[in-house]
């Protein structure tokens, strides 16, 4: 099984967790990083933006996902496409006394990508219930 970092609409409890086909690794965690968060364009998109160093540590949810499970996510995140996100390995932490890293998988942008995208707000440091309710789904 993978660990995949979830930041965004794909958390449970957030507007596209039922397209999550992972199960959830219980408690809170964060990048070892930092990273900059953006809700980006007309659609208030989360962006996690791939310059570690920069912005700040980020919370999201840890879930377990098998091979099959990354295919169909990588697809729903468009990583062949020329403006999709880019699957790449990160470390993250469990919030509270567990200092040790975890690998895990996380959907980034690259950097040149938000060069020409409008800026909604950010950097955050979670993408919470209050951003949700300003994210609009891709139509189809």
């Amino acid at each position: 099984m993978n660990k995949l970092f979830i930041f965004g609409t794909l958390k449970e409890g957030f507007p596209n967790f039922e397209k999550n086909g992972g199960t959830r690794i219980r408690g809170e965690f964060r990048t070892a990083e930092m990273y900059p968060l953006y809700l980006v364009g007309e659609r208030y998109s989360p962006w996690l933006i791939d310059t570690p160093g920069k912005g700040n540590y980020i919370r999201g949810q840890l879930f377990e996902a098998s091979a099959e499970t990354l295919k169909k996510m990588d697809r729903l995140e468009r990583i062949e496409a020329i403006d999709g996100y880019r699957r790449k390995t990160i470390q993250i932490q469990k919030i509270g006394s567990d200092t040790r890293l975890i690998t895990a998988f996380a959907y980034l942008k690259p950097e040149s990508q938000l060069t020409n995208a409008e800026t909604k707000l950010g950097p955050i440091v979670s993408y919470e219930k209050h951003h949700a309710e300003l994210y609009q789904a891709r139509s189809l």
